[in-house]
């Protein structure tokens, strides 16, 4: 008999082992939060190039929300897992790393995904020291607004200074990071909300001026703002509720980008003619599939030019703006106040708690 449990017990497949698994942010089909689900998955294999993070905290997106629903597939060759950006500690390095990173470095990084994790698997040039003073839940909502609200800006808008910049979404993740990013370039922010409150805010991050949308007509405020110009720059992530509005306070040569669809992308009515007549520039933008290269290269640009400024010792403080903090196993509650559009800031996954 023994030998017989013996032989048995050799031949049960073995349980995987506890270090090559983690938690990890799920769900099995589309549909709304209550899809989620927190699920032990294999961690990730380090491709040529790549860093380990231990995730201390991830933050959300709209991306991620659009990716739940089944709208909003990962590029190819990236993590099928939600979240595109993370703060932590590097546990480790994969062949052919430059060293940039060593174990226990405390860094954040952005991701084509796999942020909602206990560990994520990123490229090393994606990766970026936390500054001074930041905490990791505070870190954690820097890399995907912030480096969005840089490339439109920057690399997309090419803001000059002078300029009059209209943030649509101003209290959103990237709106408070637009503003503060607006204002380090020299040029004059003004914003879009939809709650009196946002207004508030807003204004105490730098934005010159600030219209409710469901209360007043923004154009005609962008006009009286401007004497009549118009906004130089629009950065609009609602989309084709917006145009004729859009296109009525953008200035004669303006550039109106494009780099969400909150509303809808139909567009009913003569928008080229319009836009023709000002000489007007629609740009669109995305972050998460543009070539590694073009995210090297942002990276670089915007630890160079705008990470200095979250030192507490710049006069020009940055400030990264969280909401709101959950812990991983309530993932679903975090997508629903996304969802509600009920943040100010970002709201971040605490992977301690």
């Amino acid at each position: 008999m023994f030998g017989l449990i013996h032989i048995l017990r050799k031949e049960r497949p073995a349980p995987l082992k506890k270090f090559k698994t983690m938690l990890a942010a799920f769900f099995d089909t589309p549909g709304g939060p209550e899809k989620l689900y927190v699920k032990e998955v294999l961690k990730p294999k380090l491709k040529e190039g790549e860093v380990l993070i231990q995730v201390q905290a991830s933050a959300l997106n709209r991306a991620d929300l659009l990716q739940r629903q089944g709208k909003y597939p990962p590029p190819k060759g990236a993590s099928e897992l939600l979240g595109l950006e993370a703060a932590g500690i590097i546990a480790g390095s994969g062949p052919g790393c430059a060293g940039r990173w060593k174990s226990g470095d405390s860094v954040m990084a952005l991701m084509a995904g796999g942020a909602n994790a206990e560990y994520a698997a990123v490229p090393e040039a994606y990766v970026m020291p936390i500054p001074e003073g930041l905490t990791p839940t505070q870190a954690a909502s820097i890399p995907e607004g912030w480096l969005t609200a840089f490339q439109l800006l920057h690399f997309v808008g090419k803001v000059q200074k002078g300029e009059t910049v209209l943030i649509h979404a101003g209290a959103s993740g990237v709106g408070t990071a637009a503003i503060q990013l607006a204002r380090l370039a020299g040029a004059i922010p003004i914003v879009t909300v939809g709650v009196k409150e946002k207004l508030q805010m807003t204004a105490k991050l730098g934005a010159a001026a600030g219209f409710n949308y469901k209360e007043e007509d923004f154009s005609e405020k962008v006009l009286e703002f401007t004497n009549g110009t118009g906004a130089d720059i629009i950065l609009d992530c609602i989309g084709g509720s917006n145009w004729e509005k859009n296109v009525k306070c953008l200035n004669t040569d303006g550039r109106w980008i494009l780099y969400g669809l909150l509303s809808t992308g139909e567009i009913q009515g003569d928008l080229l003619s319009k836009m023709l007549r000002k000489r007007g520039n629609l740009l669109c933008s995305l972050l998460r599939s543009r070539t590694h290269k073009y995210k090297e290269e942002l990276v670089a640009a915007f630890t160079k030019e705008a990470l200095p400024y979250f030192s507490p010792n710049e006069q020009l403080q940055l400030q990264p703006i969280v909401d709101s903090i959950y812990p991983l196993q309530k993932i679903a509650d975090a997508h629903r106040r996304m969802e509600q559009n009920l943040n100010t800031g970002k709201i971040v996954i605490n992977h301690n708690a």
